[in-house]
């Protein structure tokens, strides 16, 4: 579902790529790159760019018998880095979509170090820098290959000592290009590929050293020169997987540290639509059904700032469904915050009330009696219980989501001697009372994708846990059992 969400949400994003109507030239063209290319002749040639972590086809062409062509379209295409594509699909050098969109790129594409660009300054400069990748770039990758074979630590010393000069002059150069071209694009690429160096720990007045203060440092400084609204970021191979690091290395795995981080990130995008969208939709992406539990609370966020607050124009209609229906069964089950009331009956047709069960814990399993996986799993979790929960204080509310197999819920209760636990279901006639009152069913208030579904309510029947394992839910009880006699002693 993930991945088939996402990929709808790019293909909408790529469809706003090729239509950027300003300063449309008086020829006609947007965009009119010449090419005048060997060795290829009267053969397809393919211009590409970066997506995030996507590539994706910009044009294409057939080049003449002399090697010529135009790629040319009616409007610009979005600024970034894109390349050439070879006939047999394969990428040939990289150059730079300026702001003019009018240049030609002439050279044999087999020896990208002999390619010229005229009529762009930009690709002029990013061409030199190119050029000088190519005689730096072997030697920087000499010298850290002759580490695996340095004999002694005095020749390590060494070899890391040249390593440390050819970087160094990696970074002069790098930033003398800052300096004398600050508006250019080369600029903004290369300030986006930087991640601050780590200082040294300073030494408190206590004289210790401060041993948090390089990673602060760093966070502090991660994303320093760089403008979230810019939309040629996105069109970089690198600038999406800086996002990942950042995220991963530097942003507490909490659902509020996240919620803040994200927060600012989709604030300071909002005014480049292009990569605005693409982030809310990479964002969208990563939480709505999130590794760790409880980061639904970010995709919650999301939904309740962003697209509920008009942020769907740009989705298809079965685009905005999807995220309106998922919002709405994960809002009612957030960590922490009370869990939705359950009003059922048992198999006598007595009320069972999840708010009348008094326990310092409420274990819910909603489960369908023909499916394979909660014949397994049921059975087990009465194992559990038997063994450990049960003196633990746990009370177990077992729902029926199959109104259909009622003799077969029974049975598998009686066969099984699934005691102590409180058996419960829904009536047919109160689920059509709720849809005829447009009322949310509990199917959809626990979010209820999949059997077996279970939720820990701690005595206050608020939600501790959902979306793990039995044996995860085990650990828990437990972890939370010793705290507590921690507390009491």
């Amino acid at each position: 579902m993930r991945l088939l969400f996402f990929c709808l949400i790019i293909f909408t994003c790529c469809n706003l790529l090729l239509a950027q109507t300003d300063n449309i030239p008086k020829d006609g063209f947007g965009y009119n790159i010449h090419l005048k290319i060997t060795p290829y002749k009267s053969e397809k040639i393919y211009l590409g760019t970066y997506y995030g972590k996507n590539q994706i086809a910009a044009d294409s062409l057939v080049l003449d018998e002399k090697g010529e062509g135009d790629f040319k379209g009616l409007t610009k295409l979005a600024q970034g880095i894109y390349f050439l594509v070879s006939p047999d699909h394969k990428m040939l050098f990289e150059l730079l979509m300026d702001a003019g969109q009018h240049f030609t790129v002439e050279g044999n594409v087999e020896d990208p170090s002999k390619i010229r660009i005229t009529g762009s300054a930009e690709n002029t400069l990013f061409m030199d820098y190119t050029q000088y990748l190519a005689v730096l770039g072997p030697n920087i990758s000499g010298v850290q290959q002759s580490l695996k074979t340095a004999a002694n630590k005095a020749d390590s010393t060494k070899i890391y000592a040249e390593l440390g000069k050819l970087n160094g002059q990696l970074n002069t150069y790098r930033e003398n290009i800052i300096t004398d071209h600050p508006a250019s694009m080369l600029a903004l690429l290369l300030t986006a590929i930087k991640t601050p160096e780590r200082p040294e720990m300073p030494t408190l007045a206590n004289g210790k050293k401060d041993s948090s203060y390089p990673f602060y440092y760093v966070k502090d400084h991660y994303w320093d020169g760089i403008n979230f609204y810019d939309n040629r970021l996105l069109h970089t191979p690198f600038f999406d997987s800086k996002l990942d690091n950042y995220f991963k290395y530097y942003v507490a795995p909490n659902p509020d540290s996240v919620i803040a981080e994200v927060n600012y990130i989709l604030l300071s995008a909002r005014s480049g639509k292009d990569i605005f969208r693409y982030m809310l939709a990479r964002f969208t992406d990563k939480y709505v059904n999130p590794e760790i539990m409880g980061m639904d609370k970010v995709f919650v966020f999301l939904f309740e700032n962003f697209y509920s607050k008009g942020d769907t124009s740009w989705l298809s209609e079965k685009q905005r469904k999807f995220i309106f229906d998922r919002a709405y069964s994960l809002i009612a089950n957030q960590i922490n915050e009370p869990a939705p009331q359950l009003n059922l009956v048992d198999s006598a047709n007595k009320p069972v009330s999840l708010y009348d069960i008094e326990s310092p814990f409420t274990f819910i399993v909603f489960w369908d009696p023909h499916c394979s996986h909660c014949k397994l799993q049921v059975p087990r979790l009465d194992s559990f219980y038997n063994a450990q929960w049960k003196n633990w204080g746990v009370s177990i509310l077992a729902v029926n989501t199959n109104e259909v197999v009622m003799d077969d819920w029974k049975s598998f209760i009686n066969d099984n001697h699934l005691d102590g636990w409180y058996h419960a279901y829904q009536p047919r006639e109160q689920r059509l009372e709720e849809e005829k009152n447009n009322q949310a069913n509990y199917r959809q208030l626990y979010d209820i994708q999949q059997t077996p579904t279970f939720f820990l309510l701690d005595e206050n029947k608020r939600i501790i846990a959902k979306g793990l394992s039995i044996d995860q839910f085990s650990s828990l009880l437990q972890t939370k059992i010793s705290l507590q006699k921690k507390s009491e002693q």
